[in-house]
């Protein structure tokens, strides 16, 4: 036993690498393993093992275990979630090929459109109404409903979703049906839309009910063979999963809404950065967190990373709104690309070199690793370059050969373009720079910023090594690669506060205000919010924060406004429209003077505190010293091999600094630091890469 200090285990599932830290008090240990994509929960039992090891601990030390993945968002992806059906308000079949009637590229004749979750032969109707107001028209037909039962059975349906019209403002008729399938059908997955979106917009709401309903089974499955596992191992501590908004929640909620998971590994690296962020005293970050299948880039404006309700996934065009399916829940505001170290390269018929969005992920992996992969990815062109030790990757754990990287890059790339495998390996990695840098110059300007203006901080398992390139095409002159960057994700687990938010619409104009009503229902929300986070506060402060979502009349969007945690007066009013028109005036310079406002929804956050880290001393610089080894690299821009030094980041002190290029090694990533950055090691022990004087 581990007598006196909190032992806390945080684990990423992603597409290629599970990571996994532990930490013992003031001491942190990390382990990177390939995921084992048919049996997910393997790779983390095996990891337990391995890092419980290294701390001479057993499992049932584990004080708390938290948990994020990628795989709801995989699932949708690959589209490998259950079979799905929706059941809809008689008229309504067809909401999910509708959509919202916009298209996300106007002078596209040809435009692909993202293929709704459940195909039209899965979508059937029943007879019933409510109105926007929750008043029954029609009353629900409960025989059609047990008439449906049948045709599912004989259609090997294995989940469903029920999205009726305007049951956010009255879930009667969904909560009927839901209990007649259930009858009818025992053990089927169900998914009503008014307990996963109680909110307006149909076509959201039903997304993200069939979303929900789609990935269900096999996070619940996966979450239950883990809960098993754990059990069998004598685990006794408490069990956390990461939601998409930053916040971890219970493993009974998040097998009830998985769909609330679909972004928690990328919302954990958004955490991490944060927290750097604040250590650092940077108020306008941007995070960059490259792992093997994706990159995730987020802009973090005074220590706090942007919020959305809305998050698409399985964009058909990479860069445009609307062209994915809209998953309505509180996330984290990101931008998310098909370019990691396992995104494979090739040339299209164009001649172009390409890279992703397709994954080698960890089976068979890219080229080097030798278990069967033959296309090559971006892992295999940096091991080609010279920038990974083939002996050292992943602490040592796996071994590379970069004798199969070079083949691939010929077949693959070099041989159709006349191109050596090191000049082929050099495009493949000036190509997904630039696909990074473009998704972080469009995510700025989306957001009205200038993304030079920005540090970068840099984490995932290759963003270090491509981290100085990015920068240098973006304008960035401030690059920081944290302690831990490889298992960045992880470690923000372990500093996400307990958190849940509820969002519920009614509709309410402030010329004809309901106080009693809306503290009525803000008083039911704050309840149920802090039923969910209180069980596992262990009797830490839960904090609330209220918010109403608010327009113009008639206007298309809202903004959040924040409502004191009390209940309401007709006093509140005039405070109430005083804010929202200075938070209107800051977005569109000014506010719409005598215009009617509305609120559309209301929102409750229940959260524990964040662990705030403290504030980081500045050091004093000195020369590294004598590098520890050298490694060749192959400079694409001179067009030949030269020498680099290699240094290993746990033998440089803080202030240590060198000029680039060289390669800064450790056990879970490598930092290439380019001709145009000197680095340093900081207080916090980060390597921060600084732009050279021109």
């Amino acid at each position: 036993m581990l007598e006196g200090a909190e032992v806390r285990l945080a684990v990423d599932i992603g597409g290629t690498f599970t990571d996994i830290v532990l930490d013992v008090g003031q001491d942190r240990k990390t382990r990177k393993l390939l995921t084992t994509p048919q049996r997910p929960e393997q790779a983390v039992l095996d990891g337990m093992r391995l890092i419980l090891a290294d701390a001479r601990a057993h499992i049932s030390d584990i004080d708390v275990f938290i948990h994020g993945t990628t795989l709801a968002t995989n699932a949708i992806i690959e589209r490998r979630g259950a079979k799905t059906a929706l059941i809809a308000t008689d008229g309504f079949r067809d909401v999910l090929d509708i959509g919202t009637e916009s298209r996300y590229d106007q002078y596209d004749l040809s435009i692909d459109k993202p293929k709704p979750l459940a195909p039209r032969s899965l979508r059937f109707t029943v007879p019933e109404r409510i109105d926007a107001h929750g008043a029954v028209r029609l009353p629900l037909d409960e025989a059609a409903v047990r008439a449906l039962a049948p045709r599912l059975r004989a259609l090997n349906v294995e989940s469903v979703a029920i999205a009726f019209l305007h049951s956010y403002a009255n879930p009667e008729h969904e909560r009927r049906t839901a209990a007649i399938i259930s009858e009818e059908m025992p053990g089927i997955s169900v998914t009503v839309s008014s307990a996963v979106c109680p909110e307006i917009r149909e076509y959201e709401r039903t997304s993200t009910a069939v979303a929900n309903a789609y990935v269900q089974p096999l996070i619940d499955g996966y979450l239950a063979r883990m809960s098993d596992a754990l059990q069998v191992e004598q685990y006794r501590g408490a069990i956390y999963l990461v939601t998409s908004g930053g916040g971890v929640t219970s493993i009974e909620t998040a097998r009830r809404f998985p769909v609330r998971l679909v972004e928690s590994g990328p919302a954990g690296g958004a955490i991490f950065a944060a927290q750097i962020a604040a250590r650092l005293g940077e108020s306008k970050v941007l995070s960059f967190d490259m792992g093997g299948t994706t990159a995730k880039i987020c802009l973090i404006e005074k220590y706090q990373p942007e919020t959305s309700r809305v998050f698409e996934v399985d964009r058909a065009a990479r860069f445009l709104k609307g062209s994915g399916l809209p998953v309505r829940i509180p996330v984290i505001e990101m931008v998310e690309i098909g370019a990691g170290g396992g995104s494979i390269a090739h040339v299209d018929a164009m001649k172009r070199v390409t890279v992703g969005p397709e994954s080698a992920s960890s089976e068979p992996g890219p080229a080097c690793y030798g278990r069967g992969g033959l296309r090559p990815a971006v892992t295999d062109a940096d091991v080609a370059l010279g920038m990974i030790d083939a002996d050292d990757f992943a602490g040592g754990t796996i071994k590379l050969d970069p004798e199969l990287s070079k083949q691939a890059l010929l077949r693959a790339v070099g041989e159709p373009l006349g191109l050596s495998a090191e000049t082929a390996a050099y495009a493949v990695h000036e190509v997904v720079c630039e696909n990074m840098a473009s998704a972080a110059r469009v995510h700025a300007v989306e957001r009205g910023e200038i993304v030079g203006q920005h540090t970068l901080i840099a984490f995932g398992g290759a963003a270090p090594l491509h981290a100085a390139r990015v920068a240098e095409k973006i304008g960035v002159s401030r690059v920081i690669v944290p302690s831990n960057a490889g298992v960045g994700s992880a470690v923000g687990f372990l500093a996400a506060p307990i958190a849940y938010e509820l969002v519920r619409s009614r509709h309410v104009r402030l010329d004809d205000f309901d106080t009693d009503g809306v503290s009525d229902l803000l008083q039911e929300m704050v309840i149920e919010a802090r039923a969910l986070v209180e069980t596992g506060a262990a009797g830490a402060p839960v904090r609330e924060r209220r918010a109403a979502f608010m327009r113009y009349v008639g206007q298309g969007h809202e903004i959040s406004i924040e409502l004191p945690n009390r209940r309401l007066a007709t006093t509140d009013l005039a405070g109430l429209r005083q804010k929202f028109e200075a938070d209107y005036a800051s977005m569109f310079e000014r506010p719409i003077p005598g215009a009617a406002i509305e609120v559309l929804s209301w929102s409750v956050l229940a959260t524990t505190e964040a662990r705030n880290p403290p504030r980081v001393a500045d050091v004093a610089r000195m020369p590294a010293g004598k590098a520890s080894g050298s490694r060749k690299f192959f400079d694409g821009r001179a067009g030949g091999l030269i020498e680099i030094p290699l240094y290993r980041r746990e033998d440089m002190a803080p202030g240590a600094t060198i000029a680039g290029p060289a390669v800064i090694a450790e056990d879970e990533t490598s930092t290439f630091v380019s001709t145009s950055f000197d680095a340093h090691i900081d207080g916090a022990g980060s390597i921060v890469m600084e732009r050279k004087a021109a």
